[in-house]
């Protein structure tokens, strides 16, 4: 039974296939708004079997209630489009996280991979870390072989790191193990900052328009960015706990020294510790 269903993708020229799911590996929803604005007003072209991949206990679907009556439902879903910015083929699958079935998912990619004659893999992701809100946001990337990364980013972190999974590095590992170049970037986002990152996002669909030398139209993002810095540098502001530990995240920063694994656990229990009875995440 095939987790998939298709639609005509004949004239597709050497596509590269752009990645990014909700959940686990996209902090602030940088890595899946940035995937939104690049498949925006493009044509589905796979559309996965949701009542196979997902546990509707655990990811719901959103109803809406108008004046008492039960008007819509909206289902959680994983499909892939087709965008053609600046002329060349981009597929972009993105969606939720889902729940089943990851080996054979991948399976699944690598064969519509191979059937769409896709060129190159690119995830997309976001995760928490000890960067401040106050410098450019950072990227790590993955790759399956060296080289692949552009603008300027490098593999990382350096070591060995074990940590649980995220379905979209399943995913990247099989296309890659396929022979089909397979890489990601990962946007790090201040850990101290809930909700919406709209900079990270910003910086993700920037290096995406390096990386395959095309233009996204990002519409008002950068202004969403430049508002929640805003927003940040006043709260950071008033709360003199916060402002000295951003300011020695920026201190590392422009030393370019990473903090050890025993720095940063001790350095946010610290934080937080000292904000109990507050909020402890900035919005």
């Amino acid at each position: 039974m095939t987790l998939y269903r298709l639609e005509a993708t004949d004239d597709l020229v050497a596509p590269t296939l752009v990645a990014a799911f909700d959940g686990w590996i996209d902090a602030g929803g940088a890595a899946t708004t940035a995937a939104a604005y690049l498949a925006e007003g493009g044509a589905v072209v796979a559309r996965f079997d949701a009542n196979t991949l997902f546990d509707y206990r655990a990811r719901r679907p959103t109803l809406e209630i108008v004046d008492g009556r039960l008007a819509k439902l909206t289902w959680p879903e994983l499909v892939v489009r087709r965008a053609r910015p600046g002329g060349r083929d981009v597929l972009v699958l993105t969606g939720a996280e889902p729940d089943f079935r990851w080996p054979e998912l991948a399976d699944a990619m690598v064969d519509l991979a191979q059937r769409w004659g896709v060129v190159e893999w690119i995830s997309l992701g976001a995760i928490p870390a000890a960067v401040p809100h106050t410098r450019p946001v950072p990227i790590l990337g993955s790759a399956s072989a060296p080289g692949l990364l552009r603008s300027g980013v490098r593999p990382g972190p350096d070591g060995l790191l074990r940590v649980p999974s995220a379905a979209i590095s399943v995913l990247e590992m099989a296309v890659g193990g396929a022979g089909i170049p397979a890489l990601g970037y990962y946007a790090q986002i201040p850990h101290y900052v809930s909700g919406s990152y709209p900079g990270a996002a910003v910086e993700l669909i920037q290096t995406l328009e390096r990386h395959l030398d095309i233009a996204i139209a990002a519409g008002s993002l950068a202004e969403e960015a430049r508002q929640m810095r805003t927003r940040l540098d006043t709260a950071t502001a008033l709360d003199e706990t916060t402002k000295a530990y951003v300011e020695r995240m920026e201190s590392m920063v422009d030393e370019a020294r990473l903090p050890s694994g025993d720095e940063l656990i001790s350095d946010i229990e610290r934080f937080l510790g000292e904000r109990r009875g507050g909020t402890e995440r900035l919005n």
